[in-house]
């Protein structure tokens, strides 16, 4: 008999119909007369309970339904005579598909996030991260519905690159040389002409610039894919590997940027709330009991439209007030994430969207102000994460943006193709970009970026 989902399943009535199932053991209970299996598929949160009168099966067959087995279940789809579901499957046939030692890390009982995350092989079948990576999922076509829906494309840039976008030089390196005879040049630097292809490389950290050139000829454009940042961080918030959404659009100025990133994050926010009911209701129960307030406030609400300027001087107010931070406050500093959860959650009490930074603190590509100092650079500050997402205006100018190359030093040597996006019809244009971990931190609930990936790369970590 055709297998049924579970997710399906519980959504049937037609009683005394017979069904088959599969799924892994959550619990297995009783007594001499009847067994209550609860099992699970992964396609939703709710396990369905299978009843298994004892004498209508061997002993030693009920003996393999442990913890973390694996069953064929074939059987009558009943109304449900106990609360907590309204319908159960009485077994007339149970396979053991696979058997589940005691020796299984993820029995039943409250582990650790860290306790599992030395498991992560097993940890996605626990329910937690069942629920994290179905919110995952849905919030992926969520971003690729609104792109879609907006007339966006998607477009694919490299992961292998020759440039630096944020000109951070945290980058992993990727080559074919023999790392043990590495062959120098006079000057005593490693010669890359044997290299595979003829110059270093590395890992993307971010395919802006490129996707900067795919807004220039398709007015539109989304990326979608891994970025990589060589960054010896050991914090909730970073990881080696992590997927990025990066939007770039022709023919905008700051204040449709913004207009765009509000929408674009309530879009996502709200179709969490619509199609992932269950699993917000778990996680909202057992890991965070504002969750689903706080994501209805922030499609309730108009995100706050602050300067830096202005948000220094709200922050340095708290401090005359006898509000403690442990970074100091003070004009020109890229804000701490303590400081912009003050903004978001204390102060104003909802999302912000922050711009005019000094230049000194954001990237070189961004559009310069009239005044000179700052530029149109944009985060919006979300409550629990702090900055979610980071974007601006770029300079459209060549002569202004060859200024800030030198000015900072930039080697440029390899990017002659994106000065060539201001010589050749150079236009307005702007994007952002949204960490998908970082969204996916704060839709769930959970506290560290490590238990929103399925296999997450941190120093001295790349297990599974």
């Amino acid at each position: 008999m055709k297998r049924t989902k579970i997710i399906e399943l519980l959504q049937r009535t037609d009683y005394g119909t017979q069904v088959t199932v599969c799924g892994w053991v959550r619990t297995r209970r009783g007594s001499k007369a009847v067994n209550f299996i609860a099992l699970n598929d992964g396609s939703t949160i709710k396990n369905v309970q299978i009843v298994a009168d004892v004498e209508r099966f061997d002993e030693e067959l009920l003996k393999q339904v442990t913890t973390g087995a694996c069953l064929r279940v074939t059987g009558t789809l009943v109304e449900s005579q106990g609360a907590g579901q309204a319908s159960e499957i009485q077994a007339t046939e149970i396979e053991v598909l696979g058997t589940c030692g005691a020796d299984y890390p993820m029995q039943k009982k409250g582990q650790s996030f860290e306790y599992m995350r030395q498991h992560g092989h097993l940890r996605l079948r626990t329910n937690t991260f069942g629920a994290i990576m179905r919110i995952r999922h849905q919030m992926a076509y969520a971003i690729h519905t609104y792109f879609h829906k907006h007339g966006y494309y998607y477009f694919h840039t490299p992961l292998i690159t020759a440039s630096d976008c944020e000109g951070a030089g945290q980058m992993f390196q990727v080559t074919t040389k023999n790392l043990y005879d590495l062959k120098k040049n006079a000057d005593g630097k490693i010669d890359y002409s044997d290299d595979f292809f003829g110059k270093q490389t590395s890992l993307t950290v971010s395919g802006q610039l490129e996707g900067e050139l795919g807004a220039t000829a398709l007015g539109a454009i989304y990326t979608f894919g891994p970025t990589f940042r060589a960054e010896n961080s050991n914090t909730p918030r970073h990881l080696a590997e992590f997927w990025m959404i990066e939007p770039e659009v022709a023919f905008i100025d700051l204040e449709e940027l913004e207009d765009i990133e509000e929408d674009f994050i309530k879009y996502c926010v709200r179709w969490a709330l619509d199609h992932c009911q269950d699993d917000l209701e778990f996680l909202n129960k057992m890991i965070d009991k504002s969750l689903i307030e706080r994501l209805r406030s922030v499609c309730d609400t108009e995100f706050v439209r602050l300067d830096y300027t202005e948000g220094i001087r709200i922050l340095e107010e708290a401090v005359a007030k006898g509000e403690k931070f442990e970074f100091p406050v003070s004009w020109g500093m890229d804000l701490a994430s303590e400081h912009e959860r003050y903004l978001v959650e204390r102060h104003f009490n909802k999302p912000v969207i922050m711009s005019g930074y000094p230049k000194e603190i954001k990237a070189f590509y961004m559009k310069m102000n009239a005044d000179g100092k700052t530029v149109q650079g944009t985060d919006v500050l979300f409550p629990q994460i702090g900055e979610i997402i980071g974007g601006s205006v770029r300079e459209e100018d060549y002569d202004k943006l060859m200024e800030q190359i030198k000015e900072r030093d930039i080697p440029m040597k390899d990017m002659w193709w994106y000065l060539d996006t201001r010589r050749f019809g150079s236009c307005p244009h702007g994007g952002f970009g949204l960490g998908f971990e970082r969204l996916i931190l704060f839709v769930t609930g959970m506290q560290n970026i490590r238990d929103v990936i399925p296999f997450p790369r941190t120093p001295k970590t790349a297990e599974f």
